[in-house]
């Protein structure tokens, strides 16, 4: 469960990443009510998982998860460049967190 809480806020902290180009550096209300409850659900679903996953393994992959999401959103959304070494390097991030998964708890 607890790697599914993890998960989940990671998800939600794509959500606030994403969501700090709409605030238009908090301009925009609904835009940064949204991004700030992103923030907080992000921060209590990973306070949840650190009951019972070590706070390294949990740290680097709630930070993983976010990173790798917003790159893949920016590149979606916001046509940022998706070269091939920056889409290498999202791969050893995608390998780090599996391979923290795997072996880190």
């Amino acid at each position: 469960m607890a790697w599914v809480l993890l998960t989940l806020a990671g998800l939600f902290e794509i959500g606030w990443a994403i969501g700090l180009k709409y605030t238009q550096g908090f301009t925009k209300l609904w835009p940064s009510v949204l991004t700030v409850l992103s923030m907080a659900v992000s921060l209590a679903l990973l306070g949840l998982s650190l009951r019972t996953l070590p706070v390294g393994t949990a740290y680097a992959v709630w930070t993983g998860i976010g990173a790798v999401g917003t790159v893949i959103l920016g590149i979606v959304l916001f046509g940022e460049p998706a070269t091939a070494a920056r889409l290498a390097c999202v791969g050893l991030i995608v390998a780090g967190i599996v391979g923290l998964k795997v072996f880190g708890g």
